[in-house]
Parts: structure tokens; sequence; C-alpha cells
């Protein structure tokens, strides 16, 4: 489990495939400590395992179903990616609870900036998501903990501060970007109840 706050953001050595399972290579400094094989770390709100250990960061496997509902697999050598360990017991909780667990893949379709801040709109990959988003509450964008500013028909909108512009890839999103997207888990839990109730 994580907080969405991330710690460093990394790059990618490498991304290579040997039959349905990929290996991504990630250059690392701050994550990799503490972090160790068969450990977590949230790369660009995917939680992933450690395989390997490397001195310079970490190695991956990324399976059919990640390399499916994730934006991983069009990764390429040199691409930053957010990363963040695991909530330890005990830790602060600075943005809100994120399982690494991505719903779906969103596109960006409207970055733009106000005064120090950028307003980022985000297409929904389909109508599944929306019961999961609300005003003002939570949601994760490639692993950074946001608060919805807005919605609209199939998409939202979140509200970029100059600090998280700045220590995160949000900074660098461009309309047609392809975004990792995990709706906040009490609201999942809540819709999945309320549908085997029949309430919906």
């Amino acid at each position: 489990m994580f907080t969405g706050i991330v710690e460093e953001i990394g790059a990618v050595l490498g991304l290579g495939r040997a039959g349905k399972v990929a290996r991504l290579e990630v250059e690392a400094a701050v994550t990799r400590e503490g972090a160790d094989i068969g450990g977590s770390i949230a790369v660009n709100g995917v939680c992933l395992t450690v395989v390997e250990r490397r001195p310079a960061g970490f190695v991956f496997e990324l399976g059919p179903e990640t390399l499916a509902r994730t934006t991983l697999g069009g990764l390429a050598p040199g691409d930053p990616v957010n990363l963040e360990r695991p909530l330890r017991f005990g830790g602060a909780l600075g943005g809100h609870l994120v399982l690494g667990h991505v719903d779906g893949v969103g596109t960006v379709e409207e970055a733009t900036r106000v005064e120090s801040t950028t307003r980022v709109r985000v297409a929904l990959p389909g109508p599944e998501l929306e019961p999961l988003l609300i005003p003002q509450g939570s949601v994760a964008v490639d692993g950074v903990s946001l608060t919805v500013a807005g919605l609209g028909a199939l998409s939202f909108e979140v509200m970029l501060i100059p600090h998280t512009l700045a220590v995160t890839t949000l900074g660098r999103l461009r309309p047609g970007q392809a975004v990792n997207i995990e709706a906040d888990v009490i609201g999942k839990y809540l819709v999945r109840s309320l549908a085997l109730r029949g309430a919906t």
C-alpha cells in the first residue's frame, strides 16, 4: 500500500520482453534504500515486485495483466517514472491510500497553465470509472495523489501546484499522453457493496 506521495523521479534504463513477460530496469537512488528483492515499489502508480537489485536501481517483471492494464509497456529508455516505496506502519499518510492497482488508462486531453499552477483534464477510458470519482475526492494519476477539481462527461480535472509539477513526472504531461488512473479504494468498495445489494 502506498500514499501517492512520490519520493523521486527515476529513469527507465531498459524494457525487454521474453515471451509474455517483460523485464523493466529502472534507475533509482532514494527508493533503492531499504527495498530488497521481493519487496514492492510503485512505478507510475503500479505496484511492482523487485526481482533484482542493480547498482543503479531495480529490475521488475511485468506480466500480461500489467502490460494490458497500465502504461508501463509503452515505456522507453530515458523515460522518467514516479517512484514510491510502500507505506510503513506508523508512517505519515501524506496523500491517500493508494494500492498500486490501476483501474484504467486515461488520456490527457488538456494541460493549461493557470499562473504558477496547471489544470489538467483527463479523459476516462470508459463509463465504468465515472461512479468512482467525486468532486474534491481523491484520485491517483501515474501514482501521484491528487484532488479531483472537476468532473465532465467521461473526464475529470485536477490542479497541479508548482511543487507537484517540479517533483513528479506530471510537470511533463502533454495532450494525448496516456496516464495510469487509480480511483479511491473506499469508493470502489462502496460501489461494489451497493451493486451486490442491487442498489445501483
